[in-house]
C-alpha cells in the first residue's frame, strides 16, 4: 500500500470517527487545543502526514483507540 493510500484511509477513518462524535472540524480542533479546523480538513483529505503528537491529540479528543484510525480496509 502506498503512503498516499494510507493517508487517505486514515483521513477517511478520522472523518467517520469525528462525525460519530458529533464534532465539526473546528470542534475537534478546539478539543485538541489547536487553533485551526482547516488542519483537520487537510488530514481528512489525506493531504498531510500528521505528526505523532497530532495523532495522539486526535485519539484523546475523540476518546478512541489507535486501531480505530489505523484500520486499513483492503
Amino acid at each position: 500500500m502506498e503512503m498516499i493510500d494510507i493517508l487517505r484511509e486514515f483521513g477517511k477513518n478520522l472523518r467517520a470517527e469525528r462525525s460519530r462524535a458529533g464534532l465539526s472540524q473546528d470542534g475537534l480542533a478546539e478539543k485538541m487545543g489547536i487553533c485551526a479546523g482547516k488542519h483537520i480538513g487537510t488530514i481528512e483529505r489525506g493531504e498531510t502526514n500528521p505528526s505523532l503528537t497530532t495523532v495522539i491529540a486526535i485519539l484523546q479528543a475523540l476518546d478512541i483507540s489507535f486501531d480505530k484510525l489505523f484500520e486499513i480496509k483492503k
